[in-house]
C-alpha cells in the first residue's frame, strides 16, 4: 500500500510539473502569437517610413535638377537675346547706310558725291554689323543635363528584405557562477563576418527550467558587446537563478534570441530580525546601529519584565517578525546588557557566507552564529549557545574569538570587512578579511541545532552584505586546512 502511495505521489509530482511546464508554453505561445500582430504592424510602419524617406530624396534630387536645368535655360536664353537684340540694332544701321549709300549713287555733283562716299567709308568701319560675331553664343541643345537612372532602377528593383543574423547559441556547459560573478558564453552556428556586436539581456528569477513569460523581474540590457562572452560581475546573488538570452546584431538588424538558459545562483540571503533586536539597536535594511534613546517609553515595561526574572528561557506569548516560519520561530526581545540582533533565516547544513563592515568610530560589535532559543539577557560569546569574535574599541582595542565565557585574543589587525564562513555539515565556523581573504579564527563545533547568525553592537553600527557565494578563495583554503587552521581546541566545543 505504501509503496502504491509513494508511486502515486511520483506521478502525481511528474503530472503537476508537466501542467506547470504546459501553462508556461502556452504563456509563450500567446505571448508569441499577439508579438506577431505587433511586431509586423512594426515593420509594416518601419517600411512605409523608408520609402517615404527614399520618395522625399528623390523628390529632392528631382527638384533640384529641375532647378539646374531651369537655371541654364534662363542662361542660354538671355545671351541668345543679348546676341538677338544686337543683331537687330545692327541690321537697321546696315540697312541705313545701305539706303544712304543707293542714293550717293546717283549724286550729280562731285563735290558732294565725295562728301558722302567718304561718310560712308567712315560709318561702314564703324558699323556694328561688322563688328558682331557671327555665332551663337549658346546652342539650343540641352542633352548635357539628360539624365540615366537605369543602374539605379535596376538597384531599386534588387531591393529586399535585410539580412538578420542567426540566433546564437549559449553554451551552458561553458558558462561559470563564480564569487558573485557569472561569465556567459555563446557562439554562432554559422560564422557570420557581418555581425557587429552581441546583446545580452539577463533577469533574476525564482523559477527553475525554461524562463517563464510573465516573471517578476524584468530583463536587463547590455549592449555593445563586441566578443562572444560576457562578466557580469559583483551580483548580488538575491534569488536562486537567473536567466539569460543573448542575440546578434550587424549594422542593419537585431537576429532572434538565444534559446534562453537558466542558471543557478544561490547564496544565503537574511536580514536583521527587528522583532528580536535590543530596544537600543535601530534596525534598518542592511544596517543595524546603537541608538541610546531608543524604547525609552518602554523602560518600565521592561524593568518589569526583567524583575519576573532572568531564566533566558524565550516567552511563548511573543513572536519576532518572520521571514518563513518554518526558520524563524518565536523569541523574546533581547533586553538589559545584550545589546543584541539576530537574523532572520536559520541554518540547518550546508555553507554558508556573509560579510559585515563596522561603521565608523564603532566603539564595540561582535559578529557570529547562534542557536535560536538564546536566552534575552545572554551575550554572545559568554554560552556555549554562542560563537564569535568581538572587536572593543573603548579606551583600548582588542579583538578576541569568545565561546562559552572563554575568550582567545587574536593577533591580527582587525579587519574594516569581516567575513563569516559557516560550515555546518562538517561543524566549522571561520571568520576572514573579507578583502584578502585571510583567515583570522575557525571555530570547531558539532551543532546540534540550526543557527542563525547573531551581532552585538554598542555605541556604532553594523553593515551587513548578503546573497554572497562562498569565495573561491575560501573554498580552497578550507579544502587545503581541512578547517582546522587557526582554531582553539579551548573554544573548541560540543553544544547541546
Amino acid at each position: 500500500m505504501d509503496s502504491q502511495k509513494e508511486a502515486l505521489q511520483r506521478i502525481i509530482t511528474t503530472l503537476a510539473n508537466k501542467n506547470e511546464e504546459l501553462h508556461n508554453f502556452m504563456e509563450t505561445l500567446s505571448h508569441s502569437l499577439a508579438g506577431v500582430q505587433v511586431n509586423s504592424n512594426q515593420v509594416v510602419s518601419d517600411l512605409e517610413e523608408e520609402f517615404d524617406t527614399l520618395f522625399a530624396a528623390l523628390d529632392e534630387m528631382k527638384e533640384s535638377m529641375i532647378n539646374t536645368i531651369k537655371q541654364e535655360e534662363a542662361k542660354k536664353a538671355t545671351e541668345l537675346q543679348n546676341q538677338l537684340t544686337q543683331s537687330t540694332n545692327a541690321l537697321e544701321s546696315a540697312e541705313e547706310l545701305l539706303e544712304f549709300a543707293n542714293n550717293a549713287l546717283h549724286m550729280n555733283e562731285e563735290e558732294e558725291f565725295a562728301k558722302a562716299a567718304k561718310q560712308i567709308k567712315d560709318r561702314v568701319t564703324m558699323a556694328p554689323a561688322f563688328r558682331l560675331t557671327m555665332k551663337p553664343k549658346a546652342t539650343d541643345s540641352m542633352t548635357h543635363l539628360m539624365v540615366d537612372f537605369s543602374q539605379e532602377r535596376q538597384q531599386l528593383q534588387k531591393l529586399q528584405f535585410l539580412p538578420v543574423p542567426r540566433a546564437p547559441e549559449i553554451d551552458v556547459q561553458d558558462c561559470q557562477v563564480c564569487d558573485n560573478t557569472v561569465t556567459v558564453t555563446w557562439k554562432m552556428a554559422m560564422e557570420d563576418s557581418k555581425i557587429d556586436h552581441f546583446i545580452l539581456e539577463h533577469r533574476k528569477t525564482s523559477y527553475e527550467g525554461l524562463p517563464r513569460i510573465k516573471d517578476e523581474h524584468c530583463w536587463e540590457v547590455v549592449d555593445n558587446i563586441r566578443a562572444t562572452e560576457y562578466t557580469l560581475a559583483d551580483v548580488k546573488f538575491d534569488s536562486k537563478y537567473m536567466n539569460f538570452r543573448v542575440r546578434a546584431c550587424n549594422k542593419a538588424a537585431a537576429g532572434e534570441y538565444s534559446d534562453p538558459v537558466t542558471l543557478e545562483t544561490r547564496a544565503f540571503n537574511f536580514g536583521f530580525d527587528s522583532g528580536s533586536s535590543h530596544l537600543n539597536l535601530k534596525v534598518e535594511e542592511g544596517s543595524v546601529e546603537w541608538d541610546p534613546q531608543g524604547g525609552k517609553g518602554l523602560e518600565s515595561k521592561v524593568k518589569g519584565k526583567e524583575n519576573k526574572g532572568r531564566s533566558g528561557t524565550p516567552s511563548p506569548k511573543r513572536t519576532s517578525m518572520t521571514r518563513s516560519p518554518a526558520t524563524r520561530g518565536t523569541r523574546d526581545r533581547f533586553t538589559g546588557e545584550s545589546y543584541t540582533v539576530m537574523g532572520d533565516t536559520s541554518m540547518d547544513c550546508g555553507q554558508h557566507y556573509w560579510e559585515v563592515r563596522a561603521l565608523k568610530d564603532c566603539k564595540s560589535y561582535s559578529v557570529g552564529v547562534a542557536y535560536r532559543n538564546l536566552g534575552k539577557f545572554d551575550q554572545l560569546g559568554k554560552t556555549n549557545t554562542t560563537w564569535c569574535i568581538h572587536v572593543n574599541n573603548w579606551l583600548q582595542t582588542s579583538f578576541a574569538a569568545k565561546h562559552n565565557n572563554k575568550a582567545k585574543t587574536l593577533d591580527v589587525a582587525v579587519p574594516e570587512r569581516i567575513g563569516v564562513y559557516c560550515d555546518l555539515d562538517n561543524g566549522q565556523l571561520s571568520f576572514y578579511n573579507a578583502e584578502t581573504k585571510q583567515l583570522v579564527h575557525t571555530f570547531k563545533a558539532k551543532f546540534s541545532q540550526p543557527v542563525v547568525p547573531a551581532f552585538m553592537v554598542w555605541c556604532g553600527g553594523l553593515s551587513l552584505s548578503t546573497g554572497l557565494q562562498v569565495p573561491s578563495a575560501v573554498k580552497s583554503f578550507q579544502k587545503t586546512e581541512n578547517g582546522v587552521g587557526g582554531s582553539n581546541s579551548s573554544l573548541n566545543s560540543i553544544a547541546q
